[in-house]
């Protein structure tokens, strides 16, 4: 691990001013400066010279632990509430299944216990490519080109990238919070600002290392759940082995029948895109849609519709599918 600057904050308004400070000095190697949370993501990028920030600024110690009740019945989690704290609380387990069954789905304890809400935002892809400094990669190396296109790829992108990235999203609790309209609360140097959840990632276009709308300096301060959902929901993965392993697909879905007609219905999928994937355009179908196979089937359809394989994962699109055909049907059997 090659040296590095450390700080560390008392305030968020200290940490900001920290961060603007950093970003404004150049240190002797020139390095980026990079806030530190829980450390399960920077540490290990640090430790394989993927990231060699030259400044630190350690947050771990601001008060942002809390998960709090909001005004209409909303959830406010700070942005260093530990995950594995997030979905053991009662009211996520009550109010927002999909979430909690989504955090549980991830990692292993151990790093649940450490790893934070902020923190699994701002989670980077694991693309072996990217990992592996002798190869080609935009997202670690702008205009270096990517060895993902031509190389091993089963794990990467079929919705939304470019010819300059193919890497996925690695974050399944950030599936969750696409699906229940979540937002996510920012102070940067130049004041405080609330961004939808689903504007929050970017798509590679031809700038990947671009992966968040952060501003220089931004801070996510919070992620703020709505009220709960109507109906139901499901958080469903398919990964290479049963456990500790990142999705090759995966699905968020929130589901409420009456009188026979679905009439709301949220999508969101995982493993197959550069940010967690909402599928606008199954919602729509599904509304006012008999809870049926036949309306299953054409949401599923119209979700991967815009699906580019790659050489050694045509198998997602139909992965996918499948997987969030079940899912629809296993919330529409009555309870």
């Amino acid at each position: 691990m090659r040296e590095f600057a450390y700080l560390r904050a008392a305030s968020v308004a200290e940490a900001v001013a920290m961060m603007a400070a950093m970003m404004a000095a150049t240190p002797p190697d020139g390095g980026p400066a990079r806030y530190l949370a829980g450390g399960t993501n920077l540490v290990d990028l640090m430790r394989e010279e993927v990231e060699r920030p030259g400044r630190v600024v350690d947050i771990s110690r601001l008060p942002l632990s809390a998960v709090e009740d909001l005004p209409g019945g909303g959830l406010r989690l700070g942005a260093l509430a530990g995950n594995t704290k997030v979905a053991a609380d009662p009211r996520v387990r009550r109010r927002y299944p999909v979430l909690a069954r989504a955090i549980l789905a991830g990692a292993s304890p151990q790093l649940r216990n450490r790893a934070t809400v902020g923190g699994n935002l701002l989670q980077r892809t694991r693309c072996r490519y990217f990992y592996d400094t002798a190869a080609a990669c935009n997202k670690r190396v702008p205009g270096a080109g990517c060895d993902a296109l031509e190389g091993f790829n089963r794990a990467h992108a079929v919705l939304g990238a470019s010819p300059s990235c193919v890497a996925v999203h690695p974050s399944d609790m950030c599936v969750a919070l696409a699906a229940l309209d979540a937002t996510v609360n920012l102070t940067g140097p130049q004041g405080t600002r609330s961004v939808p959840f689903t504007g929050f990632h970017v798509l590679p276009g031809r700038t990947p290392q671009v992966e968040t709308v952060l501003r220089d300096g931004e801070l996510v301060t919070s992620v703020d759940l709505p009220p709960a959902p109507p109906g139901r929901g499901a958080y469903a993965k398919v990964r290479d082995r049963a456990g500790f392993a990142f999705a090759l697909v995966s699905t968020a879905v929130l589901l409420h029948v009456e009188d026979g007609r679905i009439v709301f219905a949220r999508v969101a999928l995982g493993g197959v895109a550069h940010k967690p994937w909402r599928a606008h355009a199954a919602e729509d179908l599904l509304t006012g849609a008999v809870p049926d196979a036949s309306a299953f089937a054409r949401a599923a359809g119209v979700a991967l519709a815009e699906a580019r394989p790659l050489r050694h994962n045509a198998f997602k699109p139909v992965l996918a599918a499948r997987l969030l055909r079940r899912t629809l049907t296993e919330l529409a059997r009555p309870s």
